[in-house]
């Protein structure tokens, strides 16, 4: 049996799966109640695992209350050339990767839910000077 790695699409379609059923707090088991599949199956869509076919793309769309473009958003092109409707201007990958995370989700919809303005300035201005103090290894 031979181990072929995920395609970086079907990986990144995924993810974004994942991060959009997290910031619904959906657990996989109740995705795959509405899609007509087992926890598993999702499991595997969201790792990239397992390919999703279109339809199955427009009902988890449905399912997740996002546009199916959403699932595409920022991702790998896979081969197609620029203006072939996905987003004109991606988000760095590092933006993706990090709402991905527990950490990032949790923080995103913590931070999307303090009204204040001038707080959430403050918050990122804090944010910005500690990690200023970090060493530069990965900047």
């Amino acid at each position: 049996m031979s181990t072929k790695a995920p395609n970086p699409v079907d990986k990144y379609v995924g993810s974004r799966v994942r991060m959009r059923r997290i910031m619904l707090g959906m657990s996989q088991e109740k995705l795959g109640e509405a899609l007509g599949l087992t926890f598993q199956q999702v499991q595997k869509y969201e790792k990239g695992t397992n390919r999703v076919g279109a339809s199955r793309i427009q009902q988890i769309s449905e399912v997740l209350q996002v546009p199916v473009s959403f699932l595409f958003e920022g991702g790998p092109s896979g081969g197609l050339a620029n203006g072939s409707g996905f987003s004109e201007a991606p988000s760095p990958s590092y933006v993706s990767d990090f709402l991905a995370t527990s950490e990032g989700l949790a923080l995103t919809r913590a931070f999307t839910k303090i009204s204040d303005a001038k707080l959430r300035r403050s918050i990122v201005d804090l944010v910005e000077q500690i990690a200023a103090r970090e060493p530069s290894e990965s900047r």
